[in-house]
């Protein structure tokens, strides 16, 4: 890369740094996530404004490369500390009633999905058409744990009943769409290779069974917080991450399922230290620097400036089928439990949550060929839409004097005293 090159790479991230940091803090003013103005900066600097004449100017086709690379180590790093946030104790106590709601509400955002895909053949054809309508289905699946965690903080709902279930149910239903796009990848393969995908089973039997006691063992050797320790541990950590995630990516999935597992099998027990190390130096990194080179190379593909009537119908369809799926499907497992009304709607209104995690999974579904630009398009819009209704609607659901009164509520199926 050439000197000159070298500048406007680093202009522009300090120009994309600086408007995500911007916009997600307007976002926060207004009430909502800080990830909604980080991924509408994304798709302001795409090419929606002024025909694309923009993006061309701010973003040569020479930096484009680079802009790429550091977004995909974003991603990978961000899809580590999802699978580092999952914990077996959220579902204690409510496993059935978590049980209940995840399954409920992927399989009928699923179902509905994989019947929208059938519709938007005719309009966006596709060579593989399986995998066309098992991502659409599985896309309509995802919910964003870690911005639910952020919207439970928030609203003081993070440490009630209601809050320990929203978070396991986003939990399930994220391995469940995980699981289900690495068979999408598989599938939009060439199916050469078969053999390797098939890898990925005692690639994970080896993550959990061996990986993780190797490195609680590693974090008992190094309980303090010196500098050898911090180097040993995040070195380990590091090249872990990396060769889980190209084995994965070897394997014919995606780098980003061998971050999430080599995240999911970190130590729980016995590994303090090693997450006090790790983690916030991987968070800092990614929040205000990759993942805002994510959102600003995810918002390049988005184009909304050809968005016509037809588009705007499809549009409609896909937030019916987005919004109706998860929320129907989170209430009536709700329900079927013996949840009450209330806190059954505040269930469907939480899952419904999609935020950065959606955007990976389209970000996905475009490189696999699953997805045109526009339909990717419509679908960031769906994201974003479904993410900025979240907090609105749980204020008139679930206000802040009702947080208060049921903070001490420990049973679900029974109204707190009005």
């Amino acid at each position: 890369m050439k000197v000159d090159e070298v500048a406007f790479l680093l202009l522009d991230l300090a120009m994309i740094v600086v408007v995500a940091r911007l916009l997600g803090t307007l976002a926060q003013k207004l009430g909502q996530p800080r990830v909604i103005g980080e991924i509408l900066s994304g798709v302001l600097l795409g090419p929606t404004l002024f025909g694309g004449d923009l993006t061309r100017t701010l973003f040569p086709a020479e930096v484009r490369p680079a802009l790429t690379l550091i977004a995909g180590v974003g991603v990978t790093a961000f899809m580590f500390l999802i699978g580092m946030h999952l914990d077996d104790a959220l579902l204690r106590g409510h496993s059935r009633i978590a049980a209940t709601v995840s399954a409920s509400s992927v399989i009928l955002p699923f179902g509905l999905g994989a019947l929208l895909a059938w519709h938007l053949l005719s309009r966006h054809p596709t060579d593989d058409r399986l995998a066309f309508v098992l991502f659409l289905g599985s896309a309509m699946a995802v919910t964003a744990f870690p911005v639910l965690a952020r919207i439970l903080t928030d609203k003081g709902l993070i440490d009630t009943p209601i809050g320990g279930v929203a978070l396991a149910c986003a939990a399930v239903d994220d391995v469940i769409a995980w699981s289900m796009l690495a068979v999408v990848a598989a599938v939009a393969g060439d199916g050469g290779d078969l053999w390797r995908v098939l890898l990925v089973v005692p690639f994970v039997i080896l993550l959990l069974r061996f990986l993780r006691p190797w490195l609680a063992r590693l974090a008992a050797r190094h309980p303090g917080d010196s500098i050898p320790a911090v180097i040993g541990v995040g070195l380990a950590v590091a090249a872990g991450l990396f060769l889980s995630a190209q084995a994965t990516e070897w394997m014919g999935l995606h780098q980003i399922f061998g971050a999430f597992l080599f995240g999911v099998a970190m130590p729980r027990q016995g590994a303090a230290a090693l997450r006090r190390i790790a983690v916030p130096w991987i968070d800092r990194a990614s929040a205000w620097l990759l993942l805002p080179v994510f959102f600003a190379v995810a918002g390049m593909k988005v184009d909304l400036s050809r968005t016509d009537a037809t588009a705007l119908g499809e549009l409609a369809l896909i937030l019916l089928v987005a919004i109706g799926g998860k929320f129907g499907g989170a209430f009536l497992g709700a329900r079927a439990t013996g949840v009450q009304p209330r806190h059954a709607t505040v269930l469907a209104i939480l899952l419904n949550t999609r935020g950065l995690t959606e955007l990976i999974a389209l970000t996905v579904g475009l490189q696999l060929g699953v997805l045109d630009q526009s339909l990717y398009s419509l679908m960031v819009v769906m994201a974003l839409v479904t993410t900025a209704m979240t907090g609105p609607l749980l204020r008139h659901v679930y206000p802040p004097e009702r947080i208060r009164r049921d903070t001490g509520v420990h049973n679900l199926k029974k109204e707190s005293a009005s």
